[in-house]
C-alpha cells in the first residue's frame, strides 16, 4: 500500500482553527470528540490548546472587570463568530485581544481612581473666631491616600510659633490631623482616612506648645460632599 494511501486513511489532523473553535466552545459536536481523543494523545496539541483556553479565558475576565470600547467588543464579537475559513489566526488575535482588553481595563481603573477622589470637596464657612474667613477644598484620592488642595481668604497669616491646622472629623466627632500651614491661600493637604467616613473638615488655631490635641479654635468649618 503505498504511503499516500495510508495518509488518506489516517485521521485529519486537527489545524489552529480547530483548536481555537474547541478552547471557547464554538467547535461543532460531531468534530468535538474526535479532536479531543488527538489531543489526548499529543502534548505538543495540549500545550496549543492550554495556551488558546486561557487567551479565551483571560479576554472573558477583563471584559467582565470593565466594559471595553464599542471598537474594541465589536472585534472581540467579530473574531468569536468568523468563519472557520478565517480562523487559522485565531491564537494570535485571541492573545493581541486580551491584551486590549486588559489595556482598556487599567485606563478605566486609573480613569475611575482619579474621578472618584475628584468628585468631593467641601464649602468652608467662617466662624467666631474668624468671621471673614471663607474657603473651599477639593479632596482627591490616590495611591498615597486623599490629596487635598485648600483655597481660603480672610485669615492672617501665623507665624512665630503660631500656625493654622487642618481636621478631618468623624460623625462620633473623631478627629484626625490632616496638615498645617501659615497661609491659607494655596495649601496642599493629605488624609490617611476617607471623607465618606470623616466628612468634616475644620481648621483651627494652633500654638507650638507641644500639645498635640486641637485647640478647638475653629476659624473655618464645612461638610465634605460628593458632587
Amino acid at each position: 500500500m503505498s504511503m499516500r494511501r495510508q495518509r488518506e486513511q489516517e485521521p485529519d489532523e486537527p489545524d489552529v482553527a480547530e483548536l481555537a473553535a474547541l478552547a471557547d466552545d464554538s467547535l461543532a459536536p460531531e468534530r468535538r470528540a474526535a479532536l479531543e481523543a488527538h489531543v489526548e494523545g499529543s502534548p505538543a496539541l495540549a500545550d496549543l490548546l492550554a495556551e488558546q483556553q486561557r487567551a479565551v479565558a483571560l479576554t472573558q475576565s477583563a471584559a467582565e472587570e470593565v466594559e471595553a470600547p464599542a471598537g474594541l467588543r465589536r472585534r472581540v464579537e467579530a473574531q468569536r463568530s468568523e468563519p472557520p475559513a478565517r480562523a487559522p489566526r485565531r491564537l494570535v488575535l485571541a492573545v493581541a485581544l486580551a491584551a486590549g482588553v486588559l489595556a482598556a481595563v487599567a485606563v478605566g481603573l486609573a480613569v475611575d481612581s482619579g474621578s472618584s477622589g475628584a468628585g468631593f470637596q467641601a464649602a468652608l464657612g467662617p466662624t467666631d473666631h474668624a468671621p471673614g474667613a471663607r474657603g473651599d477644598a477639593t479632596l482627591t484620592k490616590t495611591s498615597s491616600g486623599w490629596r487635598i488642595h485648600l483655597h481660603a481668604t480672610g485669615l492672617p497669616r501665623l507665624a512665630g510659633g503660631r500656625f493654622y491646622e487642618a481636621w478631618l472629623r468623624s460623625r462620633s466627632g473623631v478627629l484626625v490631623p490632616i496638615g498645617t500651614f501659615n497661609d491659607g491661600r494655596n495649601v496642599t493637604l493629605w488624609a490617611g482616612v476617607p471623607p465618606t467616613s470623616f466628612p468634616v473638615l475644620t481648621v483651627t488655631r494652633e500654638q507650638a506648645d507641644g500639645d498635640q490635641a486641637s485647640s478647638g479654635e475653629k476659624v473655618l468649618v464645612g461638610t465634605v460632599q460628593q458632587r
